[in-house]
């Protein structure tokens, strides 16, 4: 069981090998929120994730006999870091079956770790399938990413860590994958005080926990479909379901769309690197219940590879009307494109793209399609500049940008 003697013993072994990652105020996200916003860092955790204290602890846990077979486990990115990590501090073996649409930064950040790294199916459920059958055909020690209590306990030293900053907190929030995370940290804050609010935020295209909450009983998805890969799980953790139940006050589902615009605010106004699942805490706040509360979002993660990073600022960009498109009919003569650069030139627009198709109409002479891609500030800048096209006669048609 996780008792609180647990955890205790817990945070004296996790100490020895974690980053201190103290607690950091967010202005910004305050005044948005109406709420006084805490950032737990854990993203700058070594190993870039939280992982590494369930790992450590649940090997520090094991017998001789066991580390000596080798260890194996299945895991999007972090967990597969954080087991690697703690193998070689203590001269173990270890196997990872990752799924093979993994970042390329985490498996190749866990290869360096000394890891032995296999890539097997489409999503963790695939690739953990696959860890069993590694570990029943070759006798590995088996460690699961979140559906084990020692593991639970030893993420759910975050608690303590936050509890000792801020003693009043009033409410936590933490992303959900498999619930690991969530199950010991929710389970360690009501040991400290019962009647402090944990609530649980999952991505709506994997949100395995919530229908599981609400149906009573585990269930697994048929499919899951969210850019939070590091949440990407289609069934929750049976062993530590019960925890998640009589600890969790609420779960929040979280669209994409809104953990896009998490990224850039954590960019732009923190000029921090988060990874998608780590961005599930800050991005529920606005679906949070609460005015005037101490709240603590726990960034469970930065594993973030570069073409990843790259698709989420653009869509981003578009999402914030910073990048946007237009389309144009104007007669085929000289003298047209120039015009219509200058009009976006003269309210500031950026043109980043152009694209002249002559073979809109059979009548060159009535009209050719001209789409422009451009940058603005923001909204208002955007429909200004449209405004100033359709007074100059122009009719633009507004569409979506690609990335």
């Amino acid at each position: 069981m996780m008792t609180l003697e647990k955890f205790e013993e817990a945070c004296e072994v996790v100490g020895r090998v974690t980053t201190e990652t103290r607690l950091m105020y967010s202005q910004y996200l305050s005044e948005r929120s109406g709420n006084k916003i805490y950032l737990k860092p854990e993203n700058m955790q070594k190993t870039g994730a939280f992982k590494i204290r369930g790992a450590y602890y649940k090997i520090s846990t094991l017998s001789e006999e066991e580390r000596e077979k080798g260890l194996i486990t299945a895991s999007a990115g972090n967990h597969a870091q954080g087991v690697a990590y703690a193998a070689k501090a203590y001269g173990c073996k270890s196997v990872i079956v990752m799924p093979t649409t993994t970042p390329l930064i985490k498996v190749n950040h866990t290869k360096e770790y000394g890891a032995e790294v296999v890539l097997y199916g489409n999503d963790y459920d695939e690739a953990c399938a696959h860890a069993y059958e590694l570990s029943e055909e070759h006798g590995y020690t088996f460690i699961h990413p979140f559906d084990d209590l020692d593991v639970a306990t030893g993420q759910g030293t975050i608690s303590m860590e936050i509890f000792k900053e801020l003693p009043l907190v009033d409410y936590i929030l933490v992303p959900i994958g498999g619930g690991g995370l969530a199950a010991g940290v929710a389970t360690l804050a009501k040991y400290l005080n019962p009647k402090i609010k944990v609530v649980g935020v999952e991505p709506v295209g994997a949100n395995c926990m919530e229908q599981s909450v609400q149906k009573g009983e585990v269930i697994c998805l048929p499919s899951s479909n969210t850019i939070a890969d590091g949440t990407a799980v289609r069934q929750p953790g049976k062993q530590i379901f019960p925890y998640i139940q009589e600890n969790i006050d609420h779960i929040i589902s979280v669209p994409d769309d809104e953990l896009i615009v998490a990224f850039l605010d954590m960019v732009e106004n923190h000029k921090m690197i988060v990874e998608n699942s780590g961005l599930l805490s800050v991005a529920a706040l606005k679906h949070l219940d609460a005015k005037n509360k101490k709240v603590v979002c726990i960034l469970s993660g930065g594993n973030m590879d570069i073409i990843t990073m790259s698709s989420v600022v653009q869509h981003g960009l578009i999402q914030r009307d910073r990048i946007f498109t237009v389309s144009v009919l104007l007669p085929d003569k000289p003298g047209e494109l120039v015009n219509v650069a200058s009009l976006i030139a003269g309210q500031q627009g950026n043109v980043i793209r152009l694209d002249h198709n002559q073979f809109v109409s059979t009548n060159r002479n009535a009209a050719v399609e001209l789409k422009i891609t451009m940058e603005a500030f923001g909204t208002e800048h955007k429909e200004r500049i449209i405004r100033e096209l359709e007074s100059s006669g122009y009719r633009p048609r507004l569409i979506r940008a690609n990335p």
